[in-house]
């Protein structure tokens, strides 16, 4: 190498250092240059970077999920947590709870041997908890007892006598036949078809009826009209003969006969010898009247009607007298009506 060339180079050494240790001037200036102030240090010298460290690390960017992830409090996130689990187990508990609650049914199906079986022998089949699926149809043969509860998801068809010790319908009930035994309604009875009695009817309480009544025969203790009573048809006055005495009206051989009931008859007289003036016969009810009867005498021919006659009468009986004597033997006849 050029001795002149190392000359140089340590010249330039010598700049160089003199340079770095009064260099902060023309820092300083080139940093006033550019209009920033200069930064010093703690012992007066003036920061040549600008207050910049070089060697510093630099600052990377943040991810989004990272200033996400610090806005969120981590108070919120430990409660949001908890309530996600305190609904888990609530449910896991209802859903346990309901499957506590359910009876589980075991299935089980019958082989042909096991059917031969029950056919032959008296034998259990399955569990009180099990069910037993028929598919098919079922006959069968011989009586069936339920001592459970029998339900029946169909209709029930009995083609013959259905024998029940107690029966409660709750519904309609629809009787396509007639009753053949007993048949006790505790509450009110609605017929919308016609009713046919073969063997009467028997009530004990008042009976309302809005439309008109049809019967053969009426038979009944006591009848009370609130209005007009049309008769279309004879009045039969039936019932018990009441008893005759006869009286002295009648003289010696005489008779007294009757015909008929309480309420109307026909009554003849027989004179015998001698009759005296009196009365001819004495005529007992059968069934005493509530209060003194009405006792209309009607006489029967003109010889009757040529007597003197009258009545007395009372709750028991009445009696037929003449004021004068009648003929000896002839024949006199009389009918009555008793009314109340």
């Amino acid at each position: 190498m050029d001795p002149t060339e190392i000359q140089e180079d340590k010249s330039n050494d010598a700049h160089s250092l003199e340079q770095s240790e009064g260099g902060a001037a023309p820092k300083a200036e080139a940093a006033g240059d550019n209009g920033d102030q200069p930064t010093t240090t703690p012992d007066g010298a003036v920061d040549a970077t600008g207050g910049k460290n070089p060697l510093a690390p630099k600052q990377h960017k943040q991810s989004f999920v990272k200033k996400l992830w610090a806005r969120f409090n981590i108070y919120l996130v430990l409660f949001v947590l908890v309530l996600f689990m305190a609904g888990g187990v609530l449910a896991f508990m209802l859903v346990k709870g309901k499957k506590n609650t359910v009876t589980t049914l075991n299935s089980q199906s019958l082989s042909d041997s096991t059917l031969k079986q029950l056919a032959n022998t008296d034998v259990t089949v399955g569990k009180s908890n099990q069910i037993l699926t028929v598919q098919s149809n079922a006959i069968f043969a011989g009586a069936v007892l339920a001592r459970s509860s029998l339900d029946v998801a169909g209709s029930l068809k009995v083609g013959g006598n259905l024998n029940l010790s107690d029966l409660t319908v709750s519904g309609a009930t629809q009787l396509g036949d007639a009753v053949t035994n007993n048949l006790t309604i505790n509450g009110s009875l609605n017929l919308q078809g016609e009713l046919t009695l073969k063997n009467g009817i028997n009530v004990s309480g008042n009976s309302t009826f809005t439309g008109n009544v049809t019967t053969t025969q009426l038979t009944t203790g006591s009848l009370q009209l609130n209005g007009d009573l049309n008769l279309t048809h004879h009045i039969t006055a039936g019932g018990t003969i009441p008893s005759i005495v006869k009286g002295t009206a009648v003289g010696g051989g005489g008779t007294a006969s009757l015909s008929g009931s309480d309420t109307a008859g026909s009554i003849t007289i027989n004179t015998g010898n001698s009759p005296p003036a009196g009365c001819f016969a004495t005529v007992t009810f059968s069934k005493a009247f509530s209060n003194t009867p009405h006792v209309v005498l009607t006489p029967i021919g003109s010889a009757t009607a040529g007597l003197q006659y009258y009545v007395t009468r009372t709750t028991t009986n009445f009696i037929i007298c003449s004021a004068t004597a009648a003929p000896a033997g002839q024949t006199f006849g009389f009918d009555y009506i008793a009314l109340d």
